[in-house]
C-alpha cells in the first residue's frame, strides 16, 4: 500500500483539505468532520486500494482502512496543513461545529444514557398491560398499583431523570442538577398550582404548569443553569465554592424556571405535541408513508436523535406517539431486504451473512443489515425504503400509534404497541417485511462474487488439501461476558468482518487480558484497543467497545505499556463498563484475528458465558 499516494487521494474525495474541519484516527478508521458531507466522492473513495470502506456516524465521516489506519493518518498529515486532531481528544479543530450538528450532539448526548431507564420502565407497563387484559392482575389491585408505579416512576419523575443527564453533558454539577428537577416536582409546589390561586414569587408572578412527565422546560433549565454555575465558580474565592456555588445556582435557576422558562417550555412541548398530532391526524397516510419511508436515511444521517425528544414528549403528555411505529416499519424493510438477498444471492458465505443480519434487524438491531447488506448492493436499500413505506400506508390508514417506550424497534419491542391498534400494528409490521422481500428480490441487485471463485483450484487440489494434516492455534477469551458473533456488533467494519474473523464478547468485568503468550505490537493511545502478536505469528485486536475512541481515554486503565512481553492471562487494560455506558457507547468488544488470511480455519470454540483466560477461538493452520 503506498500511504502517501493513498493519503493524497483520500483528502481529494473528501472534498479537499479547504472541507476538513478536523481528523483523527481510532484502531481500524479515519473520522473526519467535514464542513459539507455531500462534498465527498463517497463511490471512489470506496474503490480506492486500501479503503475497506466508508461510514457516517452522526456528522463524522469515517473512512475504514485496517491496521495501516495510522500510517495513512500521519501521511495525511504530512501532505496538508491539517494539524493532529487526536490531541485535542478528537474535538473539532479549525471551525465551530455547525448549529445542526450542535444540537444533534447535545440531543444525543442527553437521551441516550437515559433511554435504558426509559425503555424499561416501558416495558413494565406494556407487560402490566398485557396482565390486565388477560385478566392475571386486577386492575386497581395493590399489585397493580405497585408494577404501575415501577412502571410510570421514570415517566413521572423524567425531568429528575434528564437533569442528571443534561447537567453531564452541559458540564456542570449533576446532583445540583437533579436538585432543580426535584424542585419543580415537589409536592407542595404541586399543591400550590392546584389550588389555582395567583402566584408570585417576591411580586414576580409565577405561572402555573405541569412539570411531571415534562421534557422541554427541565433541558432549558440545565442549559441555564450550566451558565450560572460556571459563572459564579468563576468569581467565588476557592474556600468558599463548596457552599455558595450551590446555594447561588438554586436560588437563581429555579425561580427563573418557574417565572418564565418553565412555563415557556411546557407551551412549546404542548405545541409541538399537538401539532405532530394534527398532522398525522388528519394526514396520516401521507405523513406515515414519508417518515416510514425515509426512516433509514433518516437514521444514517444521524437527524433520527433529534427526533428522540420529540417522541419521549408525546409518550409522557399525550400517552401515544405516532412516529416510533416509523422506526419499527425502518427496521422491518432493511430485515425484509437483507432476507430477500439471502434467499437471491449464490455466494454462500454472503448468503449466511445476510440470513443472521436479516435476524438482527427483527430484533431492532439494524446497522448490520442496513450497512452490511443492503447499503453495500445499493437496490436492495431502496426496496428496504419501499417496504416501509408501504407497511406505513397501512398503518397511516389504520391510524397505528405506540403508547410506550419499549428499547430497540424490534421484535422484542412489540409491547410498544399495547392498546386499541395493536393487530393493525402487527399486520402494518408484516406488510413492510413481505413487501421488502418482494421488492427487494424482483429488483435484483449485482451478486456478491467470492474471494477465489474466479480462478478456483482444480478438484485434485482441493483433495490434496483436505488430506493435508492441519495444526492450530488457541487464543483465549482476554475478557468475561458473554460470547456473540460478529454479525451482531453494530458496526459495518466487524460486522462484515472486513477487518477479519473472529468473535466479539459483551464484558461483565471491565478487565482485558492477554488472550495469548506474545508481544503487544499496539498500545493505542486512548487506551480503547490492543493489538498482540502472539509467538505462533497470530495477529490479534482486541478493541474495546464501539466509537469509544471519542472518549480519548476517559474511564480506561493500561497497565503494559507497547512492545510489553506478555504470556496468557496477564493484565493489559482495565476499563468501567457502567461510565463507558453511561456516555452512550455500546461496550461489545469485538475479538478479531487481524491475519485471517494466514488460517485455513478459524473457529469459535466457547458460545454463551466465557470466563477470561477460557479457550476461545481455535486458528487452524495446514
Amino acid at each position: 500500500m503506498d500511504h502517501n499516494k493513498l493519503s493524497k487521494d483520500i483528502l481529494q474525495l473528501v472534498g479537499g483539505e479547504e472541507n476538513v474541519n478536523n481528523v483523527i484516527h481510532c484502531m481500524t478508521r479515519l473520522r473526519f468532520n467535514l464542513k459539507d458531507n455531500n462534498k465527498v466522492k463517497r463511490s471512489q473513495l470506496e474503490s480506492l486500494d486500501g479503503v475497506m470502506g466508508t461510514n457516517i456516524s452522526g456528522a463524522q465521516f469515517q473512512i475504514i482502512i485496517g491496521n495501516e489506519v495510522p500510517k495513512v493518518y500521519k501521511a495525511i498529515l504530512e501532505n496538508s496543513k491539517l494539524s493532529d486532531g487526536a490531541s485535542s481528544g478528537g474535538t473539532q479543530s479549525g471551525g465551530k461545529q455547525n448549529v445542526i450538528s450542535a444540537i444533534f450532539d447535545v440531543i444525543s448526548g442527553v437521551f441516550t444514557p437515559i433511554l435504558p431507564a426509559i425503555a424499561g420502565a416501558g416495558m413494565i407497563k406494556g407487560i402490566l398491560a398485557i396482565f390486565v387484559l388477560l385478566g392475571w392482575v386486577a386492575e386497581g389491585s395493590q399489585t397493580h398499583t405497585i408494577l404501575n408505579v415501577i412502571g410510570d416512576g421514570a415517566f413521572y419523575f423524567m425531568p429528575i431523570i434528564l437533569a442528571v443527564s443534561a447537567a453531564r453533558k452541559f458540564g456542570s454539577n449533576m446532583y445540583i442538577g437533579a436538585a432543580i428537577g426535584a424542585a419543580i416536582l415537589h409536592p407542595n409546589l404541586s399543591a400550590l398550582f392546584a389550588a389555582g390561586d395567583p402566584i408570585s414569587f417576591i411580586g414576580l408572578p409565577v405561572t402555573i404548569a405541569t412539570y411531571s412527565s415534562t421534557v422541554i422546560p427541565i433541558l432549558l433549565a440545565i442549559w441555564i443553569a450550566s451558565y450560572v454555575e460556571k459563572w459564579i465558580d468563576r468569581v467565588t474565592h476557592a474556600s468558599l465554592k463548596l457552599i455558595v456555588v450551590p446555594t447561588v445556582t438554586l436560588l437563581v435557576v429555579v425561580p427563573v424556571t418557574l417565572i418564565t422558562v418553565g412555563p415557556l417550555g411546557a407551551i412549546l412541548g404542548e405545541y409541538l405535541s399537538t401539532g405532530i398530532n394534527f398532522l398525522f391526524e388528519n394526514a396520516g397516510l401521507v405523513a406515515m408513508i414519508l417518515l416510514a419511508g425515509t426512516f433509514s436515511v433518516i437514521i444514517m444521517t444521524g437527524m433520527h436523535y433529534a427526533l428522540v425528544p420529540i417522541m419521549i414528549n408525546n409518550i409522557t403528555v399525550n400517552g401515544f406517539d405516532y412516529m416510533i411505529p416509523a422506526m419499527f416499519l425502518a427496521n422491518m424493510g432493511q430485515a425484509g431486504a437483507s432476507f430477500a438477498v439471502a434467499l437471491k444471492t449464490k455466494s454462500p458465505k454472503f448468503k449466511s451473512l445476510s440470513y443472521s443480519v436479516s435476524v438482527t434487524a427483527l430484533m431492532g438491531i439494524t446497522e448490520p443489515a442496513m450497512y452490511g447488506v443492503n447499503v453495500r448492493l445499493k437496490k436492495p436499500f431502496i426496496g428496504a425504503l419501499l417496504g416501509a413505506a408501504v407497511g406505513g400506508a397501512y398503518m397511516g390508514i389504520t391510524k397505528v400509534a405506540a403508547y410506550i417506550l419499549a428499547g430497540a424497534a424490534g421484535l422484542p419491542g412489540i409491547p410498544a404497541f399495547i392498546g386499541p391498534t395493536f393487530v393493525h400494528a402487527m399486520i402494518g409490521l408484516v406488510i413492510a417485511f413481505i413487501a421488502a422481500t418482494i421488492i427487494s428480490y424482483l429488483i435484483g441487485f449485482e451478486d456478491v462474487v467470492e474471494e477465489g471463485t474466479k480462478e478456483e483450484a482444480p478438484t485434485t487440489v482441493k483433495e490434496e488439501v483436505v488430506a493435508t494434516a492441519f495444526t492450530s492455534t488457541q487464543v483465549h477469551s482476554p475478557i468475561t461476558g458473554e460470547v456473540k458473533p460478529l454479525s451482531e456488533v453494530n458496526d459495518p467494519t466487524f460486522a462484515q468482518e472486513l477487518m477479519g474473523k473472529g468473535i466479539a464478547i459483551y464484558p461483565e468485568v471491565g478487565e482485558v487480558v492477554s488472550p495469548v503468550s506474545g508481544t503487544i505490537t499496539t498500545l493505542f493511545k486512548t487506551k480503547h484497543a490492543i493489538g498482540i502478536t502472539s509467538d505462533t505469528g497470530a495477529e490479534i485486536l482486541i478493541h474495546v467497545g464501539l466509537d469509544t475512541v471519542q472518549l480519548n481515554g476517559q474511564y480506561f486503565t493500561t497497565h503494559l505499556e507497547e512492545g510489553a512481553r506478555v504470556n496468557v492471562g496477564d493484565k493489559i487494560t482495565s476499563f468501567d463498563i457502567e461510565a463507558i455506558k453511561g456516555q452512550g457507547y455500546d461496550v461489545i468488544t469485538p475479538v478479531i484475528i487481524t491475519n485471517t488470511n494466514s488460517y485455513a480455519d478459524i473457529t469459535a470454540v466457547m458460545s454463551g458465558k466465557v470466563k477470561k483466560g477460557e479457550v476461545l477461538l481455535d486458528l487452524a493452520t495446514n
